[in-house]
């Protein structure tokens, strides 16, 4: 890594290390509270680690000039590996949260190890650790694919993937030790949310810089995707994270807004980080990587077109639904509802694009488990998308809303979809960039595959039953008008189905685990042949030009 990095970027890797080191022992030695001065001791090691590192490679040689000539996909692999990482890690904590659930004796006298504490190290890590590390690997990966050009430098790209993951595990360990700024994302400290907002400036400056050198003409559809998450994810991070720290020596601070103004910015940061993170971002994977495997050019350009515009435009307005029957404006919670209904239309024409890129090679997703992860993670996202409009109905959000129903939906979500897209790709991208014939175990692929799909349905079945039963429970009255169950009633009701989705936690994960196997064996080792594979399908060959 640091022998890619030509002298003047270590010199500025030098500089900048040293700045966040001293920044780290401010931290650490002036913080008032705690978790500042843990911040601040995690930082001043990793980023003081990171200094020792360069300075030892200083003076070692410039990199040939023939970098130039090649793709930089250095970063991409370690964001790859990043990737399997977190997702093992978010995939456990919600099997222990979903088992606390189901059985709250299995737990131990310890507040770092609660539900109220865990359950946001799952949400943040899966969805920014396991998501996000995801979204950086395949963008640098697809951007320099579809412009053909290089990165326009080494330095960029590490200081994007390293700076993020320290923001991740920053935001981890703050939820452990309980300091959040109580928002639905359990949004981290403030010092964290700026550092986020320098890393995401320089992730799209790596975007910008390389579309401006682009030898290809045309911006292809997948990087309209990344683009609009990443510049969209920019400006909900910034207003939703408007705070004032009690002061520059505690990490405690407080919202700009508050009441109804908050509830309203807070799920307007909510449903777009839906929107732009977990949809828009995993769309440009899939405009990418389902064609590319399949072997056909995606279905219908005008359909990418009207998709990617009615995404864009329509999903902003969104949010309210969540807060229907709340003290928001009735006309706003309308907005909201209509614009959910309407989203149905850009949603299922990329959904729709997808599955009909398929026409003429169904016998391939019947063969390689790789696309069909990419074809049943479009199916989900159809799916998702279609229940997501149905529920913003304010008829049927009075029955969904704060059920288990909401938790299948969004697992329908990010298991069905953001989950199986991105294993889906990282299987087809594993070996290109470490040039092997395809990955280590095919058997392997297989298993995560069923593994993934029949843990996703006996969780989303378990939810979506769960929730159901809640919410009839909750609105039954007896003849005197009275509730005609308790809340413990319904909590005893719940109990099979939170089993259920324990199970259902547990079989994901397994697949998550074997994911990470597999990947190491493939970079680590030769691949087997068909007779020791026990198949008859052929390796898939190395891709020219990857």
């Amino acid at each position: 890594m640091i022998s890619e990095l030509t002298r003047d970027e270590r010199r500025l890797a030098v500089v900048f290390l040293g700045l966040l080191t001293a920044v780290g022992l401010a931290m650490a030695i002036g913080g008032r509270d705690d978790l500042m001065g843990v911040h601040g001791w995690l930082v001043a090691l990793l980023a003081g680690t990171g200094t020792f590192l360069v300075l030892r490679g200083l003076d070692g040689p410039e990199p040939p000039a023939s970098r130039l000539t090649e793709y930089y996909d250095t970063p991409t692999k370690v964001g790859i590996i990043l990737t399997l990482i977190w997702g093992v890690i978010g995939m456990f904590m919600g099997l222990w949260v979903a088992a606390l659930l189901a059985w709250p004796e299995l737990t131990f006298d310890a507040a770092w190890a609660s539900f109220g504490r865990l359950r946001p190290v799952h949400t943040s890590g899966v969805i920014f650790g396991f998501g996000g590390n995801a979204l950086i690997a395949t963008s640098l990966h697809v951007l320099q694919r579809t412009t053909r050009a290089r990165l326009p430098d080494q330095l960029s790209p590490w200081f994007v993937l390293i700076g993020y993951n320290l923001f991740c595990l920053v935001a981890a360990t703050g939820y452990l030790m309980g300091m959040t700024q109580s928002k639905e994302y359990a949004e981290p400290e403030w010092y964290a949310d700026i550092w986020l907002v320098v890393v995401w400036v320089v992730y799209f400056s790596i975007y910008i810089r390389t579309l401006m050198r682009r030898k290809e003409p045309h911006i292809y559809v997948a990087n309209w995707y990344f683009m609009a998450f990443i510049l969209v994810v920019a400006l909900l991070h910034i207003v939703n994270n408007l705070a004032v720290p009690v002061s520059l020596t505690h990490a405690k601070s407080y919202s700009l807004f508050s009441g109804v103004q908050d509830a309203m910015t807070q799920w307007w940061y909510g449903h777009n980080a839906v929107a732009f993170f977990l949809t828009a971002g995993f769309l440009g994977m899939m405009y990418y990587y389902l064609p590319k495997r399949a072997g056909r050019p995606i279905f219908s350009y005008r359909l990418s077109i009207i998709s990617f515009w009615g995404i864009t435009f329509m999903y902003m307005w969104a949010g309210s639904h969540h807060l229907h029957f709340t003290a928001l404006p009735h006309w706003v919670q309308t907005l909201g509802m209509a614009f959910s209904v309407v989203l149905l239309v850009p949603s299922w024409a990329s959904a729709g694009n997808a599955l009909l890129t398929l026409n003429g090679a169904w016998h391939k997703v019947r063969d390689d488990a790789v696309l069909r992860f990419m074809a049943m993670a479009a199916f989900f996202y159809g799916l998702s998308t279609f229940e997501g409009s149905f529920m913003a109905i304010r008829a049927v959000n009075s029955l969904s809303h704060y059920t288990d129903w909401t938790i299948g939906h969004v697992h329908a979500g990010a298991l069905g979809w953001v989950a199986m897209i991105t294993y889906g790709s990282i299987y087809a991208l594993v070996p290109w960039m470490w040039k092997k014939p395809g990955m280590y175990s095919k058997r392997l692929v297989e298993a995560h595959f069923w593994l993934a799909l029949s843990g996703t349905v006996v969780y989303v079945f378990a939810m979506w039953n769960s929730g159901v039963i809640q919410g009839l429970m909750w609105r039954t009255y007896d003849q005197s008008g009275d509730l005609a169950y308790s809340f413990v009633d319904s909590l005893v009701a719940m109990h099979p189905y939170y089993i259920a989705r324990a199970v259902g936690g547990g079989l994901f994960l397994l697949g998550a685990v074997l994911a990470l196997v597999n990947v190491y064996l493939t970079i680590t080792r030769p691949a087997p042949t068909a007779e020791e594979e026990g198949s008859d399908l052929p390796a898939l060959a190395v891709e020219a030009g990857e």
